[in-house]
């Protein structure tokens, strides 16, 4: 071992003791599903922004993102950046917060699922919910691992370990697993906070090493201005220009990636936890302000790719290139090995806190909306906490079953798993929860359309993109200007097409009793009016 491995090995046990410690600190926090699950509804502003940001954001962003469409659409890729910021997180929180945490007190739900339940007078949907969320729950968290272990096995050196990226996935696994079981959401909120400040201390570092391997921001522009097209264009400096090689393509991604937020539980939830108004004003200019710096600096850095890694450098033995390996190569050559350890803590820093969140609002929707009063009758508040606790450690375990074998199989690369699982469950809620904070029209067909759409669309392009179906091989049609194919352009037109089915489902199928719709209703504000059923007029 020598003094960098010794250095690397310091800081990361710091690191660990750390987040454990803080697990232990927030045990205290834990003795009723409130407190386990949301923190007891009184976390503060700063906590609630730095774990909305920090959720949103990790490995998947740093590795498999930044690196892919950093390679696919240069620079250009800041704007999936700044969507990621302004939609993703200014506009959620403007649009969603303040009415989301008043209308879940309301109706007193702990979980996306039991909103739906409740809002639309449904135990059918509750459970349907539930179930979406742990399925594909569980390739976002195998994204999230595979992320995390590239750059482990290169910043680390594993690959000088016999199965040094499955002992990686495992030790990870373990500790995610740890915290998050001894203290519940406060442990994910008050880890989310000091990662949070570790995220943007070493996003910072790493774009300033990336500019300056190339001495600075202009000369790397140049550089990468010289790079040809891939698909042969005699368009020159297309990786340096303002929308890159493929607009619509790009628009996919930031589509898919920003307004996703809005419809995916485990961002949604954040909301529920938040103490009061004047917090929601308070994080709002947090959250934003967090996601320019990392996520705008990710896919900044990304799009630099190109001038550190060929295409043979990626290559597999199929011929193909693994895109989850282009991060990775690109900070290895850029940043100082004094600097890794920092940069190694800043993935990690990233990728807990996402999965922390992952695994607490699956393991919770599953224990309070199918097992508790369906499967299991009489739950007490004891008992729903002790199995949430025992199904975090099964989805851990299960998510980590899948990142070893798409790492081994060399088949499902992390943008692939992340949209799968975006694609499904935000194609499937986040129509039905927009409109129904805000439209006191939405049927309960039409949230059966959406859950259906959105699943549909994600499972179909899934099996369609990877024939052969019945014994036929389908092919994406190629040549368009948009790519056909890509599961991330699936899953945006599985949102946009359930924000279009929900309204015209509504308008022709049964009302809801009006009980049920004055019930959630009832303390909304005066200054936010529910006013969408004026179209109707």
């Amino acid at each position: 071992m020598d003094s960098l491995d010794f250095l690397y090995g310091i800081v990361i046990v710091v690191f660990f003791a750390m987040i454990i410690g803080v697990g232990l600190y927030s045990r205290k926090n834990t003795k009723d599903v409130s407190s386990f699950v949301l923190g007891g509804r009184r976390v503060g502003p700063w906590l609630t922004a730095f774990s909305f940001g920090a959720t949103y954001f990790s490995a998947v962003i740093f590795i498999g993102y930044a690196g892919k469409f950093g390679w696919d659409f240069g620079v250009s890729a800041l704007w999936i950046g700044l969507g990621n910021a302004f939609i993703g997180s200014l506009a959620a929180w403007v649009i969603l917060g303040k009415r989301c945490r008043i209308m879940t007190k309301t109706l007193n739900t702990n979980t996306m699922p039991d909103f739906f339940g409740k809002r639309y007078d449904s135990k059918a949907l509750r459970i349907t919910a539930a179930l979406i969320i742990f399925i594909f729950m569980i390739p976002y968290s195998a994204s999230v691992f595979n992320g995390l272990s590239y750059l482990f096995t290169s910043a680390l050196r594993l690959d000088r370990i016999s199965n040094g990226y499955e002992i990686c996935i495992v030790v990870m696994s373990v500790l995610a697993a740890t915290y998050v079981i001894l203290g519940g959401y406060m442990s994910t909120a008050i880890n989310d906070f000091i990662q949070g400040m570790i995220m943007i201390v070493g996003i910072c570092m790493t774009i300033v090493c990336v500019l300056n391997h190339h001495g600075g921001l202009m000369s790397s522009m140049t550089e990468l201005s010289k790079v040809p097209a891939a698909n042969g264009s005699s368009f020159q400096g297309v990786y340096s220009s303002l929308f890159g090689p493929e607009p619509l393509n790009l628009l996919g991604v930031v589509i898919l990636t920003s307004l996703g937020t809005w419809g995916l539980p485990q961002m949604v939830q954040k909301f529920y936890s938040i103490k009061d108004d004047k917090s929601v004003h308070t994080a709002t200019v947090i959250s934003t302000i967090f996601a320019v710096i990392i996520a705008g600096g990710s896919y900044f850095m990304g799009g630099f790719g190109r001038i550190f890694v060929k295409p043979e450098d990626i290559a597999t033995a199929s011929g193909s290139l693994n895109m989850d390996k282009i991060m990775p190569k690109v900070l290895e050559i850029a940043v100082p090995e004094i600097l890794v350890a920092i940069l190694v803590v800043l993935v990690l820093s990233a990728s807990m806190s996402t999965l922390t969140s992952l695994v607490l609002t699956s393991s919770s929707t599953i224990t309070l909306d199918v097992l508790a009063d369906n499967v299991i009758k009489k739950m007490d508040e004891k008992r729903k906490v002790s199995i949430i606790r025992l199904l975090l450690a099964f989805f851990v375990l299960v998510s980590m079953a899948l990142a070893i074998y798409s790492y081994r199989s060399n088949d499902m690369y992390i943008t692939k798993l992340m949209s799968i699982s975006w694609g499904a469950m935000a194609g499937s809620f986040l129509a039905p929860f927009f409109y129904g904070l805000f439209w006191k029209g939405v049927t309960k067909a039409a949230v059966w359309a959406s859950f259906i759409s959105g699943v549909g669309i994600t499972v179909s392009h899934l099996i369609l993109s990877n024939g052969p179906l019945f014994g036929h091989s389908f092919k994406f049609p190629t040549g368009l200007p948009i790519n056909l194919a890509s599961p991330i352009n699936a899953g945006a037109f599985a949102m946009l097409f359930g924000l279009i089915i929900v309204p015209i489902v509504s308008w022709i199928s049964p009302k809801l009793d009006k009980k049920v719709i004055d019930a959630a209703f009832k303390d909304m504000p005066d200054d936010i009016p529910a006013r969408i059923d004026d179209i109707k007029a």
